[in-house]
């Protein structure tokens, strides 16, 4: 039976409650990711392919990141998981680059520098997986315990050094898999990083908020409500570039999403492209029919915009 050589399955067992998209969003929107409607196909696929590396389906859990990743290419835990079912499956080569767009997306993501150097040995590229190592050292060193990744760095660099220097064969592998910790185990407590990310997001805590997403987001995998919240709170940061992105990523999963519609035509607005910020107030009000919060703001947004400039 093939196995995930370092991924602990039991960690996953429980990230099988149903997600739900928001048919709205925006500044008022309050409900959780786990109580919104079930037809996100994203993040539906994402539970997907959780559910098949469960039961080590690892073709089918294959297929599902795949289709999670055409439409959000960005996503780092999606990209950690699936160079994971590739390497279940001995493919490193084709892991090793998942491994990279995983790091590329979120430099922090421990277990995905742990996973490529573990890669690399396997594919005999030893230099390539010291430098690694070394790497996870200084950090671990710098970290000193303190730091949001303090756990997995201590679980990261005995994990390398194991594979430098195999266990003897009558150690079983179930001996030296390696802890992912996925940080959450099910949709309430994702559901809750969520409403922490949303009070400091009406707190001003932008960053603190951006934390708590992330967080969620390692439960939901790319939802379009903490896609969006990720771009307004980057936004407050300044961050307009990295919050058009997230603007971007959530619209692609949902067209119609409201919230996301609103607070691009609002970054739009801030960078003087009043006639980009129309066409998503255009949109806003052929979504919502009779009216909605989110139409109504953006059109305050243009309406100042325009009276500052006259």
């Amino acid at each position: 039976m093939n196995r995930l050589h370092t991924l602990s399955i039991c960690v996953l067992l429980s990230l099988t409650s149903p997600l739900a998209m928001a048919s709205g969003g925006g500044s008022s929107s309050s409900s959780m990711p786990s109580q919104t409607a079930p037809q996100y196909d994203p993040a539906v696929e994402f539970k997907n392919g959780v559910e098949a590396m469960k039961l080590e389906k690892f073709k089918d859990a294959e297929r599902a990141f795949d289709k999670v990743l055409s439409a959000n290419p960005k996503h780092p835990r999606t990209n950690f998981l699936a160079g994971l079912v590739r390497s279940a499956q001995d493919n490193f080569k084709g892991a090793r680059r998942y491994y990279e767009k995983a790091i590329k997306y979120d430099d922090n993501l421990i277990q995905a520098h742990q996973e490529l150097a573990i890669a690399d040995l396997k594919l005999g590229d030893v230099d390539k997986a010291k430098l690694i190592l070394e790497d996870l050292k200084s950090r671990a060193s710098k970290c000193a315990d303190t730091c949001a990744q303090a756990a997995d760095l201590k679980a990261a660099i005995p994990a390398i050094e194991q594979v430098l220097a195999p266990a003897p064969a009558s150690t079983p592998t179930s001996q030296i898999t390696t802890r992912i910790d996925l940080l959450l185990a099910d949709a309430n407590s994702g559901d809750h990083a969520y409403f922490d990310a949303v009070a400091l997001i009406n707190e001003g805590h932008y960053q603190e908020a951006i934390v708590q997403l992330n967080i969620s987001s390692q439960v939901f995998g790319p939802h379009p409500d903490i896609l969006t919240y990720l771009g307004f709170a980057n936004r407050k940061l300044g961050r307009l570039d990295v919050a058009e992105d997230y603007y971007r990523q959530a619209l692609t999963a949902s067209p119609g999403h409201l919230g996301a519609t609103e607070y691009y035509g609002e970054l739009m607005v801030q960078r003087g492209d009043l006639m980009g910020a129309r066409r998503m107030l255009t949109k806003l009000e052929n979504s919502c029919g009779f009216g909605c919060a989110q139409a109504d703001e953006l059109r305050r947004w243009i309406i100042a915009a325009k009276a500052k400039a006259s």
